[in-house]
């Protein structure tokens, strides 16, 4: 039977009544000429990503000027921990207030679910205002709170919830207008939260003797409304939407097995990664380090972060992201192990130093790999469901390390729990790393 009476034929056997053939091949003429031009017109930007110019370039500044506001400010966390718990709640142990942190950590992960999935269908720039709007009002109200409920609601849930809103898709938007050199624009990108990390505990340190806590985070909050506003004129997404089959949560990414363990692997490294960082402030104090002086720490890990995220995009585009993430993390496992044997201000700013270009090489490619591990129509939320699971090991590491550090008094224990996971979580990268290339040696 011929291919134009197929159709006819299972119309009648379904008892419905016959068309004309001619309306048949004309509307499954314009069905495939639409869904041929959509495609032929998708293949043509996707295959097209500029690697530079004005517009691609502005594009990175604003995702550097967004991770600035999220990830740059929710990395000072340390000096909020250690303020925290030698002023505005003393009466609190330091692993409850560790959870406010790990709140503000786990939301800038866990919105990507969803996030992800709307910037593929192409609602982004409304979500990204709304959510920017958000977190300006919740850093100025953060400045009003005085008890452990409110701090955690607004610092902890609500800034994480709309930095988290913000920081997906001004991620996944890079894969949109950088091919080729994706791995320079994602260091750039990632800059943004060293920068952040940098001059935020810098300023609160000289601002809070001369101003008070208040006007101190007024002040960053001020700065948030500026780097955000211009973030909202500059960011723009380059594909068209595209609604990929298998709704919010696309199993089918599962099969891969790469996928699989990489998500495995985002959850053991964030349940360690961020110990350090958190707890540096606290524990030069505890060593005899002047309070003055411990709040630079955070900035000096920020500032070396900096330069590793830099350096790891530029390595990524040459060797590949997973080869540059192996042996910087695992140096980061190990640094975490080294840390509570710091014992004298230089060597704490050696360890500091050193740790910040280490994690910030992870942090710097955290999603190049999944990005790589599919269509570019799928991009966001193969991503975001990347950042949702990873955002379990998030929630969970500070506070564990807190409460290591209550029953232990001391930060030797929780050291060998942080560095222990971040090490297991490189072992699952080299399992990733094998799955994906296939062989020992390779661009990967």
């Amino acid at each position: 039977m011929s291919e134009k009476g197929a159709p006819v034929t299972q119309s009648i056997e379904l008892g419905l009544p016959s068309p004309d053939p001619d309306t048949i091949r004309d509307d499954q003429t314009l069905h495939e000429k639409t869904s041929q031009e959509f495609t032929d017109k998708y293949a043509k930007y996707a295959g097209e990503a500029p690697d530079g110019g004005v517009k691609a370039w502005s594009v990175i500044v604003a995702s550097m000027l967004t991770t600035f506001c999220t990830f740059g400010y929710v990395n000072t966390w340390g000096i909020f921990q250690d303020y925290y718990e030698r002023v505005m709640l003393p009466d609190q142990s330091p692993s409850t207030i560790a959870w406010i942190g790990s709140i503000q950590y786990t939301f800038i992960f866990a919105p990507g679910l969803v996030t992800g999935r709307l910037f593929d269908l192409g609602h982004f720039k409304i979500p990204y205002f709304i959510a920017s709007c958000g977190l300006i009002v919740c850093t100025f109200l953060t400045a009003e709170c005085k008890r452990f409920w409110q701090f955690f609601l607004v610092q902890g849930l609500f800034t994480g919830l709309f930095s988290g809103i913000v920081f997906s898709p001004a991620i996944s938007v890079v894969s949109h207008w950088f091919s080729k050199k994706k791995g320079l624009a994602l260091g750039i990108t990632a800059i943004g939260s060293s920068l952040g990390g940098t001059l935020f505990p810098i300023a609160g340190q000289n601002l809070i003797p001369l101003v008070g806590f208040k006007w101190t985070v007024r002040v960053f909050g001020f700065m948030t409304l500026l780097t955000l506003g211009i973030a909202n004129l500059a960011i723009d997404r380059r594909l068209p939407p595209v609604n990929a089959r298998g709704g919010l949560f696309n199993l089918s990414a599962f099969r891969n097995p790469a996928y699989t363990i990489y998500c495995i692997s985002g959850i053991a490294c964030f349940l360690g990664l961020y110990t350090a960082l958190t707890y540096l402030p606290v524990s030069a104090t505890a060593v005899g380090v002047s309070s003055n002086f411990s709040f630079y720490l955070v900035a000096i890990a920020n500032a070396g972060s900096g330069f590793g995220r830099l350096s790891a995009g530029l390595l990524a585009d040459r060797v590949g992201p997973l080869n540059v993430m192996i042996p910087f993390t695992a140096l980061a496992g190990i640094l975490t192990f080294a840390w509570p044997y710091a014992s004298s201000q230089g060597a704490l700013i050696g360890v500091s130093v050193i740790y910040g270009f280490a994690s910030g090489t992870y942090v710097s490619l955290l999603v190049a790999p999944p990005m790589a591990m599919g269509d570019v129509g799928d991009v966001g939320r193969r991503v975001g469901m990347f950042l949702t699971i990873a955002a379990l090991g998030t929630l969970l590491g500070t506070p564990i390390s807190g409460a290591i550090n209550a029953r232990t008094g001391g930060f030797k224990d929780p050291g060998f729990y942080a560095g222990g996971v971040v090490i297991f979580s490189v072992l699952l990268l080299l399992v990733v790393r094998h799955v994906q290339l296939g062989r020992l040696f390779g661009r990967c």
